[in-house]
């Protein structure tokens, strides 16, 4: 790493990225890190990593209708999968993750999606995904590290395992809300030293019951949940807005 203003910026960018809570705090509205989703400090392959990502950027994003910056991907996160609100254009925490994943990415090429990129997108799975079947995977496989309430675990009030669902987790807008998205992680990385040993078929599952749980509003929401379903939800991979137990999930999400 560069011991030069750059390489400053590149370590508290790590620094960001990791221990999000402590560096980017007034931003976050919940108790996840960056690295809670993108494993290994952004660097693990098919975990989201930062390598793959910055060299995609500038990029159209149907999530927004435009040609996004990275910076302004970025901002994205802190509004959904951080269920907080966007660090301006220019504010050093952006600055320094910018520098961050430029400094990993350095030497990939520029538009072109690389191996381990995103999360992976797992075929349809054999039998339609069901909560009921991913409880149980959740209760053999997952409790251990997220607890039974799936609320995580936490060391010195830092989050240590994130919780998966309810007030301190992600929101409905966050990508890992969606369960072709939740899946794909789950496959490639959990159980956690563990990856790769689930089926296809239990990834959907679990993921299913994960996602099918409250959480935060969609910052988005246009009044009811029907009309920011239709608009933001339209998909067979959401369960916003869909029925879970006698549940409408999103009716009880706070904003």
């Amino acid at each position: 790493m560069p011991t030069d203003g750059f390489g400053k910026s590149v370590k508290l960018g790590e620094q960001v990225f990791t221990h999000t809570q402590s560096f980017a705090g007034k931003y976050v509205g919940n108790t996840l890190n960056c690295a809670s989703c993108h494993l290994d400090a952004g660097r693990k392959a098919d975990s989201g990593p930062l390598w793959a990502a910055y060299p995609l950027y500038p990029a159209y994003r149907s999530k927004n209708g435009h040609v996004n910056s990275f910076a302004e991907r970025l901002q994205g996160c802190f509004m959904y999968s951080m269920n907080g609100k966007a660090p301006p254009l220019g504010d050093p925490v952006l600055v320094a993750l910018e520098s961050y994943a430029y400094w990993l990415a350095k030497g990939a090429p520029v538009g072109e999606k690389l191996p381990g990129q995103g999360y992976p997108k797992l075929p349809a799975p054999a039998q339609k995904a069901d909560y009921a079947r991913g409880s149980a995977i959740y209760a053999q496989h997952c409790v251990l590290c997220h607890g039974a309430d799936g609320q995580g675990q936490s060391s010195g009030g830092q989050a240590v395992f994130p919780p998966l669902w309810g007030a301190h987790s992600f929101n409905w807008g966050a990508g890992m809300g969606d369960i072709q998205n939740a899946a794909g992680f789950i496959k490639a990385n959990m159980p956690l030293g563990l990856a790769g040993t689930l089926t296809d078929q239990q990834a959907w599952d679990v993921a299913t019951f994960m996602d099918s749980h409250e959480r935060p509003q969609d910052p988005r929401f246009v009044g009811s949940v029907e009309a920011t379903r239709a608009q933001f939800h339209d998909s067979p991979h959401s369960m916003y807005g869909q029925t879970v137990n006698g549940q409408v999930l999103g009716a009880s999400g706070s904003r």
